[in-house]
């Protein structure tokens, strides 16, 4: 070969390694440097926004809670309060003064220090901004005052007893946000977690990069990208393939089968709060009456629905109580049995004999559609018609929750201990009994943990005689990941998926 032809080819050779070089590494990466590691994890309840303070829907605050904003205290998988930027905290033998003594290595992504004075802004903007939901702002109802002892102490006073009110914080309403970035937050996240918000590819994922000064133990990787699947199989098929290191939550548990490969996958189920509820809009005059909504408990067979659409995963659970709380009373599972000649009869005793025409109007998540075929089919053989309406989540959010434009939808409520939505005449239920309101405060203020475990219990009880809802079953947390990964937590105890503390061997 010609000698000027031999180092011709060899330049182009140097020049298409070098391009391939370049193409796998990151802009600031040295050489020899390992590659940087990011878990991709599959999932499907796409945020609506990125202020969890300020935006409806779990969401937001699935990604966003404990991984990149944090709260002075933590649920931990097995339901239990935990230090998080609070080291420690007391409470007054009243039960109306919580101290909070402030982590002094704690400081936000900016390397501004969380101070007691952080927390008092956030707290404030909470308890006064016009524009916070309600599932953030009524944390703070029992609230009097909030005040910066010094920089590391935070006292918070109550105007009456809370059991719930310190439960409450370990949620999105107890979100210490950086006070220099509260007017940025939808659209630059600014808090002191583990991960740094990076970038939203709308309807298509979310990406976190590991906080480099994270003031605590973070994960062992580099970043996390969330990918959306509104199609749960191409999500399955994605795992399979390779694609994705995480299945955050398995929606279609016959496709466990896929992942019986042990060298390849781990599956955990575990425990969740979500409820999905067949919700009633009580301001159908047909639906205002109990016997219509006694009539379409016992009609649904929600033993078979649930081996239908989750494939027997799952609990039964007969109230607004998961199985996590202290006061699941398994008794409610049965108080309405399937009972198709119970049903009609309490049908034409309300005066619907001879049928009535109800729309269902359900978000296209996994479980909505399916559970509406199940329902439609059961209501159908009491006498009921069922007319369904699929909407995009955002749709149903803006339609149903915020417009109350429908008679029954199906939606999972997510948020812990949310029995008490139910006591809330404004929800998007128009559930009104002051009876069970009264209730639920009188617990919420009782002497005694023991009493305050007792009247949630009653509450839970009135709220399923009443039939406020049919509670079809609670969710399931069925995680696959590949054999590498740890750290994802088994039970779904908090609003978050938290992966402070994941890993990956590869």
């Amino acid at each position: 070969m010609n000698p000027r032809r031999r180092i011709a080819a060899l330049t182009s050779l140097l020049v298409v390694l070098a391009m391939a070089l370049v193409a796998c590494t990151r802009p600031d990466q040295l050489p020899g440097e390992p590659e940087p590691v990011v878990l991709n994890i599959g999932a499907t309840l796409e945020p609506t926004g990125l202020d969890p303070s300020t935006v409806s829907g779990a969401g937001t605050s699935y990604v966003l809670l404990y991984n990149v904003y944090e709260t002075l205290v933590k649920l931990d998988e097995d339901n239990q309060l935990r230090p998080l930027l609070a080291s420690e905290w007391t409470v007054s033998p009243d039960n109306l003064t919580y101290t909070f003594q402030i982590d002094p290595n704690a400081h936000f992504a900016s390397g501004t220090p969380v101070t007691a004075d952080a927390v008092v802004t956030s707290f404030e903007r909470a308890m006064t901004d016009d524009s916070i939901t309600s599932l953030v702002s009524g944390g703070f109802d029992p609230v009097e005052s909030v005040e910066a002892q010094d920089d590391d102490t935070l006292v918070v006073t109550l105007d009456r007893v809370s059991h719930g009110w310190l439960y409450q914080m370990s949620g999105p309403a107890g979100i210490v946000y950086d006070p220099d970035g509260l007017e940025t937050l939808d659209t630059q996240p600014a808090g002191s977690g583990p991960y740094l918000f990076d970038s939203w590819d709308t309807g298509s994922s979310i990406t976190l990069a590991t906080n480099p000064d994270y003031w605590g133990t973070g994960p062992r990787v580099d970043g996390v990208v969330f990918r959306y699947y509104a199609d749960a199989n191409a999500m399955n098929t994605a795992m399979v393939s390779g694609q994705l290191d995480a299945i955050s939550n398995l929606t279609i548990p016959d496709a466990l089968q896929l992942f019986e490969d042990e060298s390849r996958f781990k599956v955990t189920e575990g425990l969740t709060h979500g409820e999905v509820v067949l919700g009633f809009n009580h301001e159908n005059e047909a639906l205002s009456v109990l016997e219509v909504r006694q009539a379409i408990n016992h009609a649904i067979n929600r033993k078979q629905l649930l081996a239908t659409v989750w494939g027997s995963k799952g609990e039964l659970i007969g109230s607004m109580v998961p199985t996590f709380d202290p006061w699941f009373d398994g008794s409610l599972v049965d108080h309405y049995d399937y009972d198709p000649e119970q049903a009609r009869e309490l049908l034409a005793e309300a005066g619907y004999a001879s049928g009535l025409s109800l729309r269902l109007r359900i978000p296209t998540l996994p479980y909505g559609p399916s559970s509406a075929r199940v329902i439609t089919d059961q209501l159908a053989a009491v006498g009921i018609t069922v007319q369904v309406e699929e909407l995009q989540f955002s749709a149903w959010l803006e339609q149903v929750f915020t417009n109350k434009d429908y008679d029954m939808t199906i939606v999972a409520h997510v948020e812990p201990r949310d029995i008490g939505q139910f006591a809330n005449p404004d929800y998007y239920w128009n559930y009104d009994n002051p009876e069970l309101a009264e209730a639920i405060a009188d617990a919420d203020a009782a002497p005694t943990e023991e009493e305050w475990i007792d009247g949630m219990r009653t509450a839970a009880r009135m709220l399923t005689e009443d039939a406020a809802a049919d509670w079809l079953f609670l969710m399931p947390n069925i995680v696959v990941t590949t054999t590498e990964v740890s750290g994802i937590p088994v039970n779904a105890a908090s609003l978050a998926i938290d992966l402070t503390a994941v890993a990956t061997s590869r």
